[in-house]
Parts: C-alpha cells; sequence; structure tokens
C-alpha cells in the first residue's frame, strides 16, 4: 500500500475548525482539541437553545393575549376555551401579533367569541 500523507487534509480540517471558533476566548481559539471541545458544546447550546426559544416564544404570546383580552373582561383560559368551542382555529401567534398590532380585528374576534 502507497503511503499517504495527510498533510493537506490535516491542515483543511484544523482551518474549519479554526474558522468556527473565532471570536471564542484564547485556549479555545488557539488549541485545536480545546477548539473541538468548544464546538461541540456551543452545537449542544444551539440545538437545546433553538427548543427553548419556541416555549419562550408561546409564553410571550399567552401573555400579550391574556393582556388584550383582560380589556374585554375575559381571562387568557376562557378565551381560548371559547375559541375551540366556537371552532375558530387561530394560533396563538397570529392572535398576539393581532392583538399587538392590529387591535380592531382582535376585537372583532373576541366579539365574535363572546356571542
Amino acid at each position: 500500500m502507497t503511503r499517504v500523507k495527510r498533510a493537506v487534509s490535516a491542515h483543511k480540517k484544523k482551518k474549519k475548525v479554526a474558522k468556527r471558533v473565532k471570536g471564542f476566548g484564547a485556549t479555545r481559539r488557539g488549541s485545536y482539541k480545546k477548539a473541538k471541545e468548544a464546538i461541540l458544546k456551543a452545537e449542544g447550546y444551539a440545538y437545546k437553545d433553538r427548543k427553548a426559544k419556541k416555549r419562550t416564544m408561546r409564553t410571550i404570546w399567552q401573555t400579550r393575549i391574556s393582556a388584550a383580552v383582560k380589556q374585554y373582561g375575559l381571562s387568557y383560559s376562557k378565551f381560548i376555551h371559547l375559541l375551540k368551542e366556537k371552532n375558530i382555529l387561530l394560533d396563538r401567534k397570529i392572535l398576539a401579533k393581532l392583538a399587538n398590532e392590529f387591535p380592531v380585528a382582535f376585537r372583532k374576534v373576541v366579539e365574535s367569541v363572546k356571542k
């Protein structure tokens, strides 16, 4: 079998890692081993926090809807229950956007639910 020198591929691999840890702290940027570990950690946190972001956004939407619905004498839970009873298929993201940016349209939704 012929001998394979890995200089080119090894440098390419290390450059790829170095590019990804640009901006990290001293050893994490300088040492290849520590840089690889830092990337693994960072990817783990990124994955976890993409999921957490969805949870936090949902709570923000719920808070906005709750605040908007209180003006019309309803609680958040009663409002959501009435929406399901009336078979109005608007999700929390859209309801929060309506409450925040289009209060007239949101009022019509609340009035249609209250009937």
